[in-house]
């Protein structure tokens, strides 16, 4: 089992407890919860451009320049496949 499998889990069977449901509905358990979550992606936010930058510094291909090649080279192969069509349906017109 892994440790994902395992909090979850966890989490499901504190969840059904009505001790931990009542203390859910305290506003501020729920402000701290929310706080938390905010400061967790601000963390990652942070830490994407840390390594963004370290990447650029270093001369390679960041997460969102290689996204992008993907997409670019996806279109691309879709025009390919698409110019192939239309050249074996003109060489077929012609040949009638």
């Amino acid at each position: 089992m892994d440790l994902k499998s395992f909090l979850m889990g966890k989490g499901m069977k504190l969840m059904q407890d009505p001790r931990v449901g009542k203390l859910m509905q305290d506003e501020r358990v729920m402000k701290a919860m929310m706080q938390a979550f905010q400061l967790r992606g601000k963390v990652q936010e942070n830490y994407d451009a840390q390594v963004d930058r370290i990447a650029k510094m270093l001369n390679l291909a960041t997460k969102s320049e290689l996204k992008e090649l993907k997409r670019t080279l996806r279109k691309m192969e879709n025009e390919l496949e698409k110019a192939k069509k239309a050249q074996a349906s003109e060489g077929k017109s012609k040949d009638k």
